[in-house]
């Protein structure tokens, strides 16, 4: 064992050990160094020792080692620096997992490198041997070599951190944080068994910590912030369970946590409740534990509609709807009918330990009941209202499942709502506990169930039906699916039900006129016929003699009774009101005993909490005293040990402390070692003296027995000389006899081997030749499928080629088929254009010669009929020095007034029929858009329409034109 001044010695002296390649010596001196009593005084360069052994034990995955030195580190620094060995730990977990994951990458990566094309360069012969002689693959002789290991000294890595960390109040968050890890690797590489390790390693250690209540540094969990890491690194276990599907190990975390709650009596947040409640369903879901699974899902439902807030009411309408359709699962008979009183004991032990579980407080009932039951859960699902959340289709099939008797068809109208019902479902919110739900899960169930209800009602009307018509009325089930449920509900007491597959005929159970079925369906007919009988045949009624004799007593009577009833009404309202009173008071008083019970309880705890703060302040104080004190003591007896004079350093009434005997003790050394000098001073010189004289009295003496020492020696170099001459002559002679001995043998060693080497030849040219063969073959068929390959290639990327130039081509076609379309249209649009010209150009022509050809009329007065009156404007005015009218202006408006007054059988034109109007006035001009009279404006051209030719006259005639907007 190595020992060092001063602890940087070690790290050099290790890091010159690393250089040359000994790195087993170098860690086993940083070894000695860490576990050395010399060095129990933390300081920085110990640190930096322990981030170098520890990357020396992941080097040489030495896990006993590291944990050591772990433990040893954890002793120096727990009560000066309990930051330093945090960082140690998370630096030894951080190489530890990176040299896995590079192992694992390794072995990934030579397992693409194994698949090379060159068969010579992949295959050589010692592979060839190695994997004949081994049957596993390059894969698994990979992961065995590189990974595995790697692995297993992570997962130890994993174990002595936590080992290390457990039980102490001061490294709460890194064992929390170091679990995490742990879960996240069993999860990320698939490790059930070393998960259900971890888990039972966690479980011990909080076993361990309710165990030995009076050990020093122990969590407090009661505390907030160690019960909130607690609850945290059980509730991932329990996450990471159910993504294993680990669901034995996910009902214990579950059990975990309930434990850790009624440990400390504290319930955790409403988030990690619903986390809770959603796992639960799971596992009970898993187990096909229908009952304990709806139960769960109310508690689940309860719970995000009390607390969660920002829950959307579609998600809630979600989550209310899987409550009732998991109610509706659970099956309508007793599962535990027939069961032995050992079993009924195990079942009633076993529902009162979920029901705590699920946060159901129930008190153990009488024998032959049970703590949950169906009947109990749904009565609660309708108190708590929860199908006032559902959806109607989930309303439906509670109310025909439940409250309906449809013997004959209910499964009928039981599977469109199942079928509707299968199709919603899917992801909620992130506010939401639970990530998705889907209800098409309670599908099976519900189908199940609606066959049994449905041959429950049928038993109840039937006494036989055949085989045919049961499989037409529930189109779930073939007939023998439908047996096996119907056998299952017999075995549990639920039917009486027997099949003849002869008779092809199912027969039900034989019920009395007394049985509860028919006893309800006999008494609603009674009463339905008597009051049938009442309604036909009305009673009689009897007239009263004492009505005739006292006519007002009716009236009395209601009086008296009136005032009777309002003067019972007054008293229940006064009672009602003394009682509300009386609540009220009571109501007032409990309040006010509540405030000062809890103000009372809170100044305890404050109390308490002083209290507990004081005692610990003085208890740590009192401990540093004392342990000043020992170590005060100690040095003082050590120094008293090391001091030769009788009298004490201090007084017997003076009080020790350990800074006044440290100033005794300095003292007394610095005396001890000026004596000391002193003494080695005078020593120094005499012995300077002495070693003198010795010297001169030596030296004769030394150069005689050199010379003596010299003959000697020569002598015996002669006599071994000769020695050896003497017997390198005898094995010579000896060597030539054997030589002549074995020489007859010399000519059949020969032979011998000359045949040995021939066959051997000759074996190695067939193997040789073999091996070119089956290389030639290879490389052949290799080279038939690249080309191959290379032709596929080739035809894909001419056709694409091709595929692609016929799409250039189409797009090209289509430009040019647009293009040529607009220039069409563009030439066709001119042609309209100047047709509509013409035509306008044309109509002006027709115009004109028509009001020409009325200016002619109106000139030749005999022509127009007597009873129209000759034009005023043609009229010259009848004051003096008056000048005529224009021609022009007279012409026009002749044009004017001619529509007003049509001559008889005189042509008018089509386009001035229809302004003139009922009493012979042709209305005004209508002024267009741009504030000018003439033509419509839909008589002009516009760019927006495309006027189409209908007809097209040979003689000039008028055109009409269909106009269509674009």
């Amino acid at each position: 064992m190595a020992t060092f001044a001063k602890p940087e010695n070690a790290l050099k002296r290790a890091e010159e050990l690393i250089t040359v390649g000994q790195k087993q010596e170098a860690l086993q001196a940083l070894h000695d160094l860490i576990t050395s009593r010399r060095y129990r005084a933390w300081q920085k360069t110990l640190e930096r020792i322990m981030f170098k052994y520890v990357e020396l034990c992941v080097d040489m995955r030495r896990g006993r080692f590291a944990k050591d030195g772990l433990i040893q580190y954890r002793i120096v620094c727990q009560q000066v620096n309990i930051n330093s060995l945090e960082e140690v730990i998370k630096h030894f977990m951080h190489l530890a997992t990176e040299r896995a994951e590079l192992a694992r990458n390794q072995a990934q990566a030579l397992e693409e490198a194994l698949d090379v094309e060159d068969l010579e360069a992949d295959k050589r012969p010692e592979d060839l041997m190695l994997s004949y002689v081994s049957g596993e693959k390059g894969k698994d002789r990979s992961d065995r070599e590189l990974v595995t290991p790697w692995f297993k000294f992570l997962w130890e890595t994993y174990r002595t951190v936590l080992e290390i960390l457990r039980n102490n109040s001061r490294l709460e968050a890194l064992y929390a944080m170091t679990a995490h890890r742990a879960f996240q690797f069993c999860k990320q590489y698939k490790r059930t068994t070393e998960f259900r390790r971890l888990c039972e390693i966690i479980r011990n250690h909080l076993a361990n910590l309710n165990k030995y209540r009076d050990q020093r540094d122990r969590p407090d969990l009661s505390l907030p912030e160690s019960l909130q890491l607690y609850l945290d690194t059980r509730f991932e276990q329990l996450k990471v369970a159910t993504e294993l599907s680990l669901w034995q190990e996910a009902f214990r975390s579950i059990e975990d946590i309930y434990g850790l709650m009624c440990m400390v009596k504290k319930t955790p947040k409403a988030s990690l409740m619903g986390v809770y409640y959603g796992k639960l369903t799971e596992i009970f879901w898993m187990s096909s534990n229908h009952l304990y699974h709806a139960y769960a899902w109310l508690k689940l439902f309860s719970l995000q509609k009390g607390f969660n807030k920002n829950l959307s009411q579609k998600d809630l309408q979600l989550i209310a709807s899987s409550v009732v359709l998991a109610a509706l699962s659970v099956p309508p008979y007793d599962q535990s009918y027939g069961a032995s009183h050992l079993e009924l004991e195990n079942e009633k032990e076993r529902s009162l330990r979920v029901a705590n579980l699920i946060g159901f407080e129930v008190e153990p009932k009488a024998e032959n009941r049970v703590a949950l039951s169906r009947s109990s859960l749904l009565s609660e699902l309708v108190s708590k209202g929860v199908m006032s959340c559902v959806t109607q289709e989930v309303k439906d099939l509670y109310h025909l499942l439940e409250n309906e008797f449809l013997p004959l068809d209910l499964a009928l109208k039981v599977q469109p709502i199942l079928n509707k019902i299968s199709k919603l479902g899917g992801k909620l919110s992130s506010v939401s506990s639970v990530p998705e739900v889907q209800l098409s899960q309670y599908v099976p169930a519900l189908e199940k169930l609606a066959t049994l209800r449905l041959l429950q009602q049928v038993s109840q009307v039937y006494q036989t039906i055949q085989i045919d018509n049961i499989s037409k009325m529930i189109p779930f089930f073939d007939f023998t699916a439908i047996e096996k449920i119907s056998v299952d509900a017999v075995r549990r007491n639920f039917l009486a039900i027997k099949v003849d597959h002869m008779k092809g005929a199912v027969f039900f159970g034989k019920q009395s006129i007394e049985a509860e079925g028919l006893r309800d369906h006999l008494s609603l007919f009674a009463e339905s016929l008597s009051k049938a009988r009442t309604m036909i045949y009305p009673p009689a009624k009897k007239a009263a003699k004492l009505g005739d004799a006292l006519s007002n007593l009716a009236e009395i009577v209601e009086k008296e009774h009136k005032r009777l009833l309002a003067r019972k009404s007054i008293i229940e309202k006064r009672k009602e009101e003394q009682e509300r009173l009386l609540l009220e008071m009571e109501r007032v008083e409990e309040s006010k005993r509540r405030e000062l019970q809890k103000m009372t309880e809170d100044a305890e705890q404050k109390r308490i909490a002083a209290e507990y703060e004081q005692r610990r302040s003085q208890r740590i104080l009192k401990e540093i005293e004392d342990r000043e004190l020992e170590e005060a003591q100690a040095m003082l007896q050590e120094a008293e040990k090391r001091s030769k004079r009788k009298k004490k350093p201090i007084l017997e009434g003076e009080k020790m402390t350990k800074q006044v005997i440290m100033e005794l003790a300095l003292n007394e050394q610095l005396r001890e070692r000026q004596e000391r000098e002193k003494k080695l001073q005078k020593y120094a010189k005499t012995m300077d003296h002495l070693e003198r004289a010795k010297r001169e009295e030596a030296a004769p003496l030394i150069e005689a027995a050199y010379k003596q020492r010299l003959a000697e020696e020569a002598a015996l170099h002669e006599r071994e000389q000769q020695q050896e001459v003497d017997l390198s002559r005898q094995r010579h002679a000896g060597d030539l006899e054997e030589k002549k001995r074995l020489g007859r043998m010399l000519e059949n060693k020969r032979i011998l081997q000359e045949r040995v080497v021939s066959s051997r030849e000759a074996e190695f040219t067939r193997l040789k030749q073999e091996r070119r063969e089956r290389i030639s073959q290879i490389i052949q068929s290799r080279k038939q499928e690249r080309e191959a390959r290379r032709k596929m290639l080739f035809f894909l990327r001419t056709e694409e080629e091709r595929k692609k130039r016929l799409q250039e081509e189409e797009e090209a076609r289509k430009r040019e088929e647009a293009e040529r379309r607009k220039k069409e249209e563009a030439e066709h649009q001119a042609k309209l254009d100047e047709i509509a010209e013409k035509q306008r150009l044309r109509m002006i022509e027709l115009d004109e010669k028509e009001r020409r050809e009325k200016e002619e009329s109106l000139r030749k007065p005999a022509v127009l009929p007597r009873t129209a009156e000759p034009p005023a404007l043609g009229r010259p005015t009848e004051l003096g020095g008056a000048a005529p009218i224009p021609a022009a202006a007279a012409a026009a408006a002749a044009a004017a007034a001619a529509p007003a007054a049509p001559a008889a059988g005189k042509y008018v034109p089509r386009h001035l029929r229809g302004n003139v109007d009922a009493a012979g006035q042709a209305p005004p001009p209508e002024t267009d858009r741009w504030g000018g009279t003439g033509s419509k404006p839909d008589d002009r051209p516009s760019w927006r329409d495309e006027r189409k030719p209908t007809s097209f006259g040979s003689s000039g005639s008028r055109t009409s034109w269909s106009s269509s907007r674009r």
